[in-house]
């Protein structure tokens, strides 16, 4: 996913880099914000968030709820994701699956996802259906219906999902057991999907009173973007949300992780890779933990490290030296706990990962000896302010930065203020975060090797 999500940014920035002879001052112009949304609060607590886009007659509604995997009662791993899934089974007024049935027929499209930190509901359809989502929507914020016989099968189903995305995938399966080692106490050490006992053993009434307990308008972010504004969101937030009453939704839990003082490995060897991998992830402060201040450097640390063909990873282990077929390195500050700051390296066949490893150590010691270059900051900086350039012309992207943000507990200034942020991030800040975050014993490398089948062997 981490490889996926750096692909996907780097072609926003990519795309945006022709834009930005012209949009260089696009932020001062405007005050320096990226979505400038409109916002107001129910009074029943709940936050409505609008991103205008009047580009065509569409809307993405997102419910996004400060809830997740990392919110779970101790022995009830997978419950947040569980109850994802089970939000599409009906109501008191709808049967299962109408909700899903409904968005289709009137041309929409519907999904749902879960993180450690939050779990978001969405629908994209013509401005006009916008009424019936929202109202489909807060029907199930508070008329959800479940029994036995609806959750056994969708545990089933989730238990599956679990044996294709991790059990039969040996990089998956390792990230789970690598994640399991580099927290020590966060709740971010187990699997946003759950143990697979643990899943087994959730029960309909388990379920509804997670439900209950974190389902509520006060505990919930609604951001609609498109082709509409807020004087024509509010009244309808108002009639469907504006009548269901708060609760009494407890504090979240912010815990802190101990500083670990020994660096820890983990190896998985399985016949079914076809590329052998070298990572190592260490915790780092992000938005919302630690030294939060270090969260921007951060950013342009990982794009100068891994953030392309022209970053320090990429140019001396794949270009010069041959040695990889991919290396690139994913940080992501906007988390409620502890931050991680990543690297992936993909050797080429022959290579060991050995040799990856004492390459990318080679590396890291120049950066922390030298410090990075002023104008590797500088080229990092103009590719990231790109993505916000790019960003802000999309449907829903402003739905999806501004929802993940107010439901980690930031605000939406936060996420205007960013280019702002990015542009005074200077060499001596990298350098800094650089310096607090590469320290080898706060990590864990994990080796994902190939291995000859049994049947390979005795062919040998």
């Amino acid at each position: 996913m981490a490889h996926r999500r750096m692909l996907q940014r780097l072609a926003l920035a990519a795309v945006a880099l022709l834009l930005l002879g012209a949009a260089g001052s696009a932020f001062a112009r405007d005050g320096g914000g990226v979505f400038h949304p409109e916002t107001a609060t129910l009074e029943n607590g709940l936050e409505v968030v609008v991103v205008s886009n009047h580009r065509s007659p569409v809307v993405t509604h997102m419910l996004w709820y400060k809830v997740g995997a990392a919110d779970e009662p101790a022995g009830h791993s997978g419950i947040a994701h569980l109850l994802e899934h089970l939000m599409f089974k009906g109501t008191k007024t709808r049967g299962p699956g109408e909700f899903s049935a409904t968005v289709s027929r009137n041309g929409g499209q519907e999904n749902a996802f879960t993180s450690w930190d939050f779990t978001a509901y969405y629908q994209s359809v013509a401005k006009d259906r916008l009424p019936l989502v929202m109202e489909m929507e807060a029907d199930r914020m508070t008329n959800l219906v479940l029994n036995e016989e609806q959750v056994a099968p969708e545990k089933q189903v989730v238990l599956e999902e679990r044996r294709q995305r991790i059990d039969n995938d040996p990089g998956a399966r390792l990230d789970v057991f690598a994640d399991a080692i580099l927290f020590f106490n966060h709740p971010y050490r187990r699997p946003i999907i759950g143990w697979e006992k643990e899943i087994r053993d959730l029960t309909a009434e388990d379920v509804l009173a997670f439900y209950r307990r974190w389902y509520a308008p006060n505990n919930a972010v609604l951001v609609v973007a498109g082709d509409v504004t807020l004087a024509e969101v509010l009244p309808l937030a108002r009639t469907y949300y504006g009548a269901i009453p708060r609760a009494d939704t407890p504090a979240r839990l912010d815990l802190a992780e101990p500083r670990a003082e020994t660096p820890r490995r983990i190896e998985l060897a399985d016949a079914r890779v076809r590329q052998e991998t070298w990572s190592r992830a260490y915790i780092a402060p992000g938005a919302r933990y630690g030294a939060t201040e270090l969260a921007q450097p951060l950013e342009v640390l990982a794009h100068v490290l891994g953030g392309g063909p022209s970053s320090r990873l990429y140019r001396e282990l794949v270009v010069e030296a041959g040695l990889a077929d991919q290396a690139y390195v994913w940080y992501e500050p906007d988390v409620r706990g502890p931050a991680r700051f990543s690297v992936t390296v993909k050797p080429r066949r022959g290579v060991s990962l050995a040799q990856v490893e004492e390459a990318v150590d080679g590396v890291f010691a120049r950066v922390l000896a030298e410090g990075i270059d002023a104008d590797e900051v500088e080229r990092s900086r103009r590719r990231l302010q790109a993505e916000a350039v790019f960003a802000r012309d999309g449907l829903s992207e402003g739905a999806q930065l501004l929802g993940r943000a107010l439901a980690i507990g930031l605000t939406t200034e936060h996420v205007e203020q960013w280019p702002a942020r990015i542009a005074a991030v200077g060499k001596a800040e990298v350098d800094a975060a650089a310096k607090a975050v590469l320290d080898p014993g706060g990590s864990v490398t994990a080796l994902l090797g190939a291995e000859a089948s049994d049947q390979q062997a005795a062919a040998q």
